[in-house]
């Protein structure tokens, strides 16, 4: 097995960075006895910000069938819980490429 150098280096600072940037954060949060209004609205906005990164670009970037799913998945997300979502969301998403 021949092991990459330069690959390894990556793998390394990405992992450095990574735990860097984690530890940073709660070495920073930790130092507040309460936090400010504007940085917990701040943090509470970071879940939603991360999910619309992850979905926008695949729906832009899919087809006819991946639109219609994301739609069914967002629909099923407005009344059940996640684990239902996402089964409701990739069965359509596997029907719809069969039939589409």
């Amino acid at each position: 097995m021949n092991i990459d150098p330069t690959m390894m280096a990556i793998i390394l600072a990405a992992a450095v960075a990574t735990y860097l940037t984690r530890a940073g954060g709660y070495l920073v949060i930790s130092r507040f006895k309460a936090l400010p209004p504007r940085v917990d609205a701040a943090l509470n906005a970071v879940p939603a910000a991360v999910l619309t990164t992850l979905v926008a670009p695949a729906f832009y970037a899919g087809g006819p069938e991946v639109k219609i799913a994301m739609v069914i998945g967002l629909l099923a997300g407005l009344r059940f819980s996640l684990i239902p979502m996402l089964l409701c969301g990739w069965g359509a998403a596997i029907v719809l490429r069969h039939v589409i």
